[in-house]
């Protein structure tokens, strides 16, 4: 089995089920990942162990969602040297607001890519991932432009979406 590039870490279980969107891109372009759940409040040492072992297990990119102003991304950013790409999640009364600004909010010094709130988020930070690993990876970068001429073309993942206007 190859091991994974990509990990994918939920606050908690509810939360997988947007995350489903960033593991639905890298297995369409064949990007090796795990995926775990792991609260930066309510477990925080499996946080930090997992962000600090991250690299030598050969993780070269981490993906964290969580909703309220939880900032799982943060708190993985502060223990690993890996790109981290933050998912805000709408799951609060201020629907990823809150989510959201905590994530994009970082101390100089301390990075977290950010994308969009919700599952185009997920999805965005899954290409996101993609794209640093293509700067190393001859395959994944031809299969991203696979999926952008796709994209252009009305096929891929808003195939669907056109036909019902």
């Amino acid at each position: 089995m190859t091991k994974p590039l990509v990990g994918i870490v939920a606050g908690s279980k509810s939360d997988l089920v947007v995350l489903k969107q960033a593991e639905l891109v890298l297995k369409r372009l064949k990007i090796p990942y795990e995926i775990t759940v792991s609260s930066a409040h309510r477990n925080p040492e499996k946080t930090r162990e997992y962000a600090r072992r991250a690299r030598e297990r050969g993780l070269q990119v981490l993906v964290a969602g969580a909703g309220y102003s939880a900032h799982l991304a943060g708190a993985i950013a502060s223990q690993t040297l890996l790109p981290v790409i933050g998912v805000p999640l709408s799951s609060s009364p201020l629907q990823g607001i809150d989510s959201l600004l905590s994530t994009v909010m970082m101390p100089k010094g301390v990075p977290v890519a950010t994308v969009t709130i919700g599952p185009a988020g997920a999805a965005n930070a899954a290409l996101l991932a993609a794209q640093i690993l293509a700067l190393k990876d001859e395959r994944i970068a031809a299969a991203l432009k696979e999926h952008r001429e796709e994209l252009a073309g009305g096929k891929g993942v808003n195939r669907k979406a056109r036909g019902k206007r």
